[in-house]
């Protein structure tokens, strides 16, 4: 059997881009899990409440559950849930599923391929980050899924794959002068930038193009930031900072806060702004919460 290929194919409700890693976030984390116990399970009322928490911090802006992903990933071949009853799932009820003892773990012949080999467990979690989570966050989800992986290739699947521009970066940079369209820095080490990075507004995962009006130059704070979800870019071309969004500091107030309602820098004349079908989507898939206003002058 084809882990890699099944895990590519996880069933997941989708529409016009809409973000659902529910399974993706459960099967990242029973990865985590497994390096650390290969034989233990995870009983849902006790790793509910980590399950909650990944899905408030990447998931989408909605309200869920992760009871939804623990009794539904067993259709995908990859789980199985026992209860104190025996095997099968009690249903998607949290209620359900917190009574009846409900316990998963990746299916059992899954872990004995995992058993035999080892390096399939980094190509399958690199599988899940490439098409659920931009790059930016994919070193702080390992380290928060306790996930170790080596720095190695992820396996190529056998059907066809979107490549990547290589180009994107560059043109990006160029069009925003190479200053972060949100707070204007510029660093440099010579005459190399460092610290920017081209940011794509839709997700290169969810079918964001590599094009200059779906891409914003920001610095590495701001990029990740964006990402997360507490900035966003609204239908004038100002800066969004979500209301959920706290921080106290000089720092934080400065570098985040005061961004609220601030036009974006760049980009230059003759270059494609951001597209309101890519801002909309980010609005709708990542932004948390409502903006904060702008900041009388």
């Amino acid at each position: 059997m084809d882990w890699l290929e099944r895990t590519a194919k996880l069933r997941q409700w989708t529409r016009s881009g809409t973000r659902a890693p529910h399974k993706p976030l459960l099967l990242l984390y029973a990865l985590g899990r497994f390096q650390e116990d290969a034989e233990g399970g995870l009983r849902y009322s006790a790793v509910e409440q980590d399950l909650q928490q990944l899905l408030t911090e990447y998931g989408p802006p909605n309200k869920t559950t992760p009871a939804y992903p623990f009794h539904h990933l067993v259709s995908d071949g990859v789980w199985e849930v026992h209860t104190d009853h025996g095997p099968g799932s009690p249903g998607s009820g949290v209620r359900d599923l917190r009574e009846t003892g409900a316990t998963g773990r990746l299916a059992a012949g899954f872990r004995a391929t995992l058993r035999r080999e080892p390096q399939l467990l980094g190509q399958i979690a690199r599988l899940l980050l490439d098409r659920h989570f931009p790059p930016s966050l994919h070193g702080e989800l390992c380290e928060v899924l306790g996930l170790e992986l080596e720095p190695a290739e992820t396996e190529q699947l056998s059907a066809a794959r979107r490549q990547r521009d290589r180009r994107m970066r560059e043109l990006v940079l160029t069009a925003y002068e190479y200053r972060c369209a949100f707070c204007g820095y510029d660093g440099r080490i010579g005459t190399v930038p460092v610290g920017l990075e081209a940011a794509h507004v839709r997700w290169w995962a969810f079918g964001g193009p590599d094009e200059v009006e779906n891409g914003l130059c920001l610095c590495s704070l701001h990029h990740k930031l964006f990402d997360k979800g507490v900035l966003g870019v609204g239908d004038d071309h100002r800066v969004l900072v979500s209301q959920r969004f706290v921080g106290h500091s000089p720092a934080a107030r400065e570098n985040v806060i005061a961004l609220a309602g601030q036009p974006l820098v760049g980009p230059q004349p003759g270059a494609r702004a951001v597209a309101t079908a890519h801002r909309n989507w980010h609005a709708r898939q990542v932004f948390h919460g409502e903006p904060r206003p702008a900041r009388a002058a």
